[in-house]
């Protein structure tokens, strides 16, 4: 009856302990560069300044002995939620500001900290508030929850900016695109002729005016240089008009040779390029058909106001691409000159499909601030209901013994790397993922490619169904059986079962690459099997990292772990392009294959109590 409770009582803070993980990650990460570039940041400047936000993740073990030191896990989580909540509000009142991309980033980081800080926390306290069980038990629901707040960060946060656009502007306007492999690929002429598109003034409300709203594409593919040749020209018309400044290039610098690239990079990438020569592959000389879409104003707006506005793929097929005219902006000047835009087919498409695409000239900077207010009040919700609902395990309290905070920081740092088995448990952390992080950065380009350099020549389209639908169900499921059977049997017994469920199905991928079916179902039964054997293996791995992270300080263990983890798959996936370039898909997977063996010895070495993730008789 206990052991029912506590599963009962569980239940109340698990999920949304981990979707509250997974919200502040997926907002400082994907939300901010959706978000900044709607609202006009360039490219260079939204790649450069949101790249360095991981860093809180990634340096995370360095302050996580002060989580484990100070306070209790219970009173971080709390407090962390609430700083989380007032950041988000922070920066929903710096959007509407005319510096409000510098003053969003400082808050920003704060939140990224925060964020960080509430991830040790909570993981620490996962610790503390579970059985050996019940960890295994919900170490798949964690991961569920997880992932959940990740798909609501992409997608549901994003259609509530979108909807709160669509009511604060001019009424959107939706330009379907048809493939229809019925018409010729003659009857995309490819002529560029602006001037032959009129817009007379018109009675009413101001609205756009998109011409045509319909676009039918012949999915034949066209020759490259003609394709990049209409698109030059709508580039060059839109920057003539006025319609957005043109890029601002880079200054080069400079730079004198330093020590390290004149004594090792240099050399021994010379000796690299002399003994493996690089193999070249002819790029394709043809592209996706590509047609225009004209947009104008029904008549001129006042003299002082700006219509930005905004277009985008809103549903249908992925394969048809918006390439040119993701933001415009028309004024008392250009109103009647129509703007450009270019879509483009994906060349490998033969099929018939179609995409709806949405210009929005909604009030975006009041858009986003209200989805970002939104968020705030959410986290005040999990700062209240945490606090009452969070247990209180007689463990979680600070792990201080003495008032001298420096000595206590680094005797909980030195005491990981003292524990019994570090050797072994260390290569085990760094070896387990050494195959999946040199694949994983490969799949998708392997799906995408072109059959003639190797790859499977699937469309966007189609690989966004496969890992964004069959994918992702298969994963999670992996996990949550991964967990039910650990905590069932105890990781000891699992571990052999569980490590070749996340590596033999790479075999699949060899598969793949050797036959090149041009059967879907065929590729789809092979990613599902593949994610399946993924999710259900990772379980494995993540109950092994609280397994050895148990102690005095396993809040900050545990962070010292996931920081080797990241590690782990760092390294082997900056290689990993290098090496396929090398060696082609197929003998690249075979390598993989191959680079599982060392996770299989590291496995072998460890040493774990079979009673672990066992309920206790």
């Amino acid at each position: 009856m206990e052991i029912q409770e506590n599963k009962r009582t569980s239940w109340a803070w698990i999920p949304s302990l981990y979707f509250a993980e997974g919200i502040p990650y997926v907002v400082v990460m994907a939300l901010s560069v959706i978000m900044y570039k709607r609202l006009g940041i360039s490219n260079t400047d939204i790649a450069l300044y949101t790249s360095w936000l991981y860093l809180p993740w990634v340096i995370k073990p360095l302050w996580s002995p002060i989580v484990d030191i100070l306070k209790t896990k219970r009173a971080w989580i709390v407090a962390m939620q609430l700083i989380i909540g007032a950041a988000l509000g922070a920066v929903a009142l710096t959007i509407p500001a005319p510096n409000f991309f510098k003053a969003s980033l400082a808050v920003f980081w704060l939140l990224a900290f925060s964020s960080a800080t509430h991830d040790i926390a909570a993981d620490g306290f996962y610790m503390l508030g579970l059985s050996k069980h019940d960890q295994a038990w919900f170490v798949g629901i964690r991961s569920t929850f997880y992932r959940l707040a990740m798909i609501t960060g992409q997608g549901l946060l994003i259609m509530l900016a979108g909807a709160i656009e669509s009511k604060t502007g001019l009424p959107p306007v939706a330009v379907q695109v048809k493939a229809d492999p019925t018409i010729s690929a003659a009857a995309n002429d490819f002529s560029f002729d602006p001037g032959s598109i009129q817009t007379p003034p018109t009675e009413g409300e101001l609205h756009l005016v998109a011409q045509p709203e319909v676009l039918k594409l012949a999915p034949h593919p066209r020759g490259k240089a003609e394709v990049d040749a209409l698109m030059a020209k709508a580039k060059n018309w839109n920057k003539e008009h006025g319609f957005y400044a043109g890029e601002k290039s880079a200054a080069t610098k400079a730079q004198t040779e330093s020590l390290w690239k004149k004594t090792l990079s240099a050399p021994l990438g010379d000796w690299l390029e002399k003994t493996f020569p690089k193999e070249t592959i002819q790029k394709s000389a043809v592209a996706g058909n590509a047609e225009i879409v004209f947009f104008t104003l029904s008549k001129e707006p006042p003299a002082d106001k700006n219509i930005v506005v905004n277009f985008g793929f809103e549903k249908g097929d992925k394969s048809i691409a918006l390439r040119e005219g993701e933001r415009f902006t028309f004024n008392s000047k250009n109103w009647n000159t129509p703007f450009a835009a270019v879509l483009q087919l994906d060349p490998k498409l033969e099929t018939a499909t179609s995409a709806t695409f949405k210009a929005r000239s909604g009030n975006i900077p009041f858009a986003w601030s209200t989805t970002l207010l939104v968020l705030a009040a959410l986290f005040l919700v999990f700062c209240i209901y945490h606090k009452f609902v969070l247990p209180r395990p007689a463990s979680d309290v600070p792990t201080a013994k003495s008032g001298n905070l420096f000595a206590e920081f680094f005797k909980t740092l030195g005491s990981y790397f003292q524990k019994p088995g570090i050797l072994t448990a260390l290569a085990f952390i760094l070896l387990y993922r050494f195959a999946e992080a040199q694949s994983i950065k490969l799949l998708s380009p392997f799906l995408l490619d072109a059959r003639e350099v190797g790859g499977l020549g699937l469309t966007t389209g189609q690989v966004g169904f496969v890992y964004g639908t069959v994918g992702i169900i298969c994963l999670t499921l992996g996990g949550l059986f991964g967990g039910f059977l650990a905590a069932k049997y105890g990781l000891k017994k699992m571990l052999p079962i569980m490590i070749c469920a996340i590596h033999l199905p790479n075999a699949a991928f060899v598969y793949l690459s050797f036959v090149q079916p041009d059967n879907f179902f065929v590729i789809n039964l092979c990613i599902a099997v593949e994610q399946f054997g993924y999710g259900f293996g990772f379980a494995a791995y993540m109950l092994y990292l609280l397994y050895f992270s148990d102690g005095e300080h396993k809040t900050a263990h545990y962070a010292i772990c996931t920081g080797f983890m990241a590690l782990g798959m760092m390294l082997p996936g900056m290689a990993a392009g290098a090496i396929q370039d090398h060696l082609g898909y197929v003998n690249f997977f075979i390598w993989v294959l191959i680079a599982t063996i060392p996770s299989f010895g590291a496995a072998a070495l460890i040493k774990i109590d079979p009673a672990f993730g066992k309920r206790a008789e």
